[in-house]
């Protein structure tokens, strides 16, 4: 069976840059979870990786993207997430699920080990195309955070910045957060998108980006 790949509309309006996107989901699989690249799948799918803090809402962005309730298990307790978890999306692409950093209540040896297990996978990883790097709108960028954007810079990793829980404040508290993020990270020119689990926002933007990276690089590969 041919599975169907992206498929776009073209432009409804003349000059408006927008364009119907759609993303038919054939199938969508947990495949397994790895510590070390020993453990990572074999094979050379492309892969999109989702990082951020515990409880950004990175689970619940994978279901909603795969149009799959349950294929990544959500929580209300933060730190469940400790292992990268790996999702074939229809044959022709992997999810990565990192391991949500800055939780105090994860056991110590499980907060060690985080970093060099993140570290590897963006360092190691042929497959890796894109990082989205996803933050709650409500906080604040700490530590942790600048970090992974460095890492992103340090290997040369392709990332996206996806802001999370919109629909949880106002249009006016949103473009207010949004400049106060971008200036934490001394990043105004840093383009977000913003993103909702529960009304669906966002989703089209992620997957018209995640298309660049998934299906260009096959294509340059032919």
């Amino acid at each position: 069976m041919t599975l169907s790949p992206i498929t776009t509309q073209s432009p409804r309006g003349e000059g408006e840059g927008e364009r119907d996107f759609q993303m038919k989901i054939l199938s969508a699989n947990f495949v397994k979870s790895a510590v070390e690249p020993s453990h990572y799948p074999a094979g050379t799918l492309p892969e999109i990786a989702f990082a951020g803090k515990s409880n950004v809402g990175k689970s619940s962005m994978i279901n909603v993207l795969s149009q799959r309730k349950g294929l990544a298990k959500t929580s209300n307790s933060p730190g469940r997430t400790q292992l990268i978890n790996f999702f074939n999306i229809n044959d022709q692409f992997s999810f990565v699920d990192l391991p949500g950093y800055g939780y105090a209540k994860v056991p110590v040896a499980v907060r060690k080990n985080w970093g060099p297990m993140v570290e590897t996978y963006l360092k190691e990883r042929r497959e890796l195309r894109l990082v989205i790097f996803i933050m709650d709108i409500r906080r604040n960028p700490d530590i942790n955070d600048i970090k992974m954007l460095r890492w992103f810079d340090y290997y040369r990793i392709p990332y996206l910045l996806a802001l999370t829980k919109i629909d949880k404040i106002s249009r006016n508290q949103t473009v207010m957060r949004r400049r106060v993020i971008l200036d934490s990270f001394k990043r105004p020119a840093l383009t977000p998108v913003l993103f909702s689990a529960k009304t669906g926002a966002g989703r089209d933007e992620l997957w018209g980006e995640m298309e660049k990276f998934i299906f260009e690089v096959r294509n340059n590969n032919r």
